[in-house]
């Protein structure tokens, strides 16, 4: 798909990675059941997952539980799910159409960035991994304590961008999570959330920003949010 210079001028978008840019629900899917192994609970399907996930995490396993994790088995949940997630994370796969996506945006003139919650040593490694490091104005994932919302690191992320042409006002976040949503109306920008990561389309429907099934529908939706 190729983007009009002039279509969408000044637009920026802010990709998420994990379900989003990174099509990895499934090794999300197989460590979130590893984790709940470690207590005894029963695992959990995708389509349940995707009606309950929230961000901050320990409130997803509340939901399960009925209360919040103790410290203690958050940190046994914590470092389960981290163990076996990236021991099956370098295998996952770009979603459907990515690669193209990011190097279209960019020959268009517009520019993009990359933010995720990841911890930031292991999504450098991985983006460069991938070959799409070179579309993006920077690169950035967690910092700090695995627990933080979304909205901090935005922050972060678009004050580090500022001197690039890079404004609130024509930023627009893709991503899969409610938390994206938020993070982009605490900033003053717009967001566009997709299907085919830990959210269902009802749960995401709820934040009352546009909602699409591929990346492409996304990134169509943004270039529109920008004219």
């Amino acid at each position: 798909m190729s983007v009009s210079p002039t279509s969408a001028a000044g637009a920026h978008i802010v990709w998420d990675w994990n379900g989003t840019l990174l099509h990895d629900i499934d090794a999300v899917i197989a460590a979130t059941n590893a984790s709940f192994a470690e207590f005894g609970f029963a695992p959990i399907t995708l389509e349940r997952y995707r009606e309950l996930y929230v961000v901050p995490v320990p409130k997803f396993y509340e939901r399960l539980m009925g209360r919040l994790p103790t410290d203690a088995e958050w940190e046994v949940m914590d470092e389960t799910f981290h163990r076996y997630y990236w021991a099956a994370a370098d295998t996952a796969g770009l979603t459907e159409g990515a690669r193209e996506l990011l190097r279209d945006w960019q020959a268009g003139g517009l520019t993009q960035s990359l933010l995720s919650l990841a911890p930031h040593e292991r999504l450098v490694p991985l983006v460069e991994a991938h070959g799409i490091g070179a579309h993006f104005l920077r690169v950035d994932g967690r910092t700090g304590p695995s627990h933080t919302s979304k909205a901090v690191h935005l922050i972060r992320h678009m004050a580090a961008m500022e001197g690039t042409g890079v404004t609130a006002d024509r930023t627009i976040l893709i991503g899969d999570a409610l938390d994206d949503a938020l993070a982009a109306a605490h900033v003053g920008a717009r967001a566009v959330l997709y299907t085919g990561g830990s959210h269902s389309r009802r749960s995401l429907e709820r934040a009352g920003v546009p909602v699409v099934d591929s990346l492409a529908e996304a990134v169509r939706t943004a270039r529109e949010l920008a004219e």
